[in-house]
């Protein structure tokens, strides 16, 4: 019996990934492409980001793909002091809430905003970029 190859795609996202085993490793290539994803519910049409491979509302797994575009609102943000293992030499950075409408993406503030240019209500945009390594992941940039 042949060996089962394992996708592990998702050990590319980020500075220090939870696991590298998901049923939505597809985000990984569209990061690399150069574009952000998020998954829909083909049934009741709820949207997710981070992409979910299942609806926890009509609770399907019949998904499909699209891309975050055009510019959110900011909802919310933080300067971090602290951070979890991994992300210490990065300190400091911003995270923030984007909303799109349907939907709310969660991440960083690209380095080029500095923190006093950030005001609740501004436009921005989420991006994909390369970090260090062949990692992939998202920022928010100026709109």
């Amino acid at each position: 019996m042949a060996e089962r190859e394992i996708d592990n795609r998702f050990c590319k996202f980020g500075t220090v990934s939870f696991t590298g085993l998901t049923r939505v490793n597809d985000f990984i290539d569209y990061l690399e492409q150069g574009k952000v994803m998020g998954t829909e519910c083909k049934d009741c049409g709820q949207k997710y980001f981070p992409p979910r491979a299942d609806c926890c509302k009509s609770l399907a797994s019949d998904m499909e793909w699209f891309e975050v575009t055009g510019p959110g609102t900011l909802l919310s943000f933080s300067t971090l002091s602290y951070a979890p293992v991994g992300f210490g030499p990065e300190l400091p950075y911003t995270i923030a809430v984007v909303g799109y409408g349907e939907y709310k993406v969660f991440g960083r503030i690209d380095k080029s905003i500095p923190v006093e240019a950030l005001s609740v209500g501004m436009r921005l945009k989420t991006t994909a970029c390369r970090l260090s390594e062949g990692k992939v992941s998202y920022v928010f940039q100026a709109a």
